[in-house]
């Protein structure tokens, strides 16, 4: 996280002491971070693996909202801020390495930490505008052109996600996915 901090948040952060305290956490694929109805009162840094976000519909059928990469900051963000239970399901979906913040010591870190501060503003923007983007994709692009911009994206780690999961996250069938796979194949 101190590397991550020093690149993308404040050049000048030297390697020392973080703010808030973080625990190392390990876990295999199929682990869950959050629970839906869990009150989340973590964030989570992803060091090493991917995590999925989940809904599920009325008829039980789940959707995947994300998928979060190594070097990412994440968690059930509206059950952090509002103290309310989680409408997400957070799991592993691969061998993963994280370091955990808890709600309460990063809540203490704004009091006497402009770093505290600046990283969770500048996550926070991150995450509005990758929202914001996600929606406009999913209402004005096909589901072929948000595969091409998802390999774009994280081509190298996309190989590690099963078809049905592709497939939940565009909102498609996993045999459409399939079609549109080797549309671009014989391209």
């Amino acid at each position: 996280m101190k590397n991550y901090i020093k690149k993308y948040i404040d050049s000048s952060f030297s390697d020392e002491n973080l703010p808030f305290k973080t625990k190392i956490l390990y876990g295999n694929s199929g682990t869950v971070l959050c629970k839906i109805g869990q009150i989340e009162d973590k964030i989570y840094f992803l060091k090493k693996g991917i995590v999925q976000v989940k809904i599920f519909n009325a008829n039980g059928d789940d959707r995947i909202v994300d998928f979060f990469f190594p070097n990412s900051f994440f968690c059930s963000y509206t059950s952090l801020i509002n103290s309310e239970p989680s409408d997400v399901e957070i799991m592993a979906i691969s061998d993963f390495e994280v370091e955990a913040i808890s709600k309460e010591d990063l809540n203490n870190s704004f009091e006497h930490s402009l770093l505290a501060n600046k990283l969770v503003r500048i996550e926070t923007q991150k995450l509005y505008v990758r929202k914001v983007k996600r929606e406009k994709d999913f209402l004005t692009k096909t589901a072929e052109e948000q595969y091409l911009a998802l390999i774009h994206e994280q081509s190298p780690l996309l190989t590690s996600l099963s078809i049905d999961k592709l497939a939940k996250y565009l909102g498609i069938h996993p045999e459409s996915l399939s079609r549109i796979r080797r549309k671009k194949i014989n391209n």
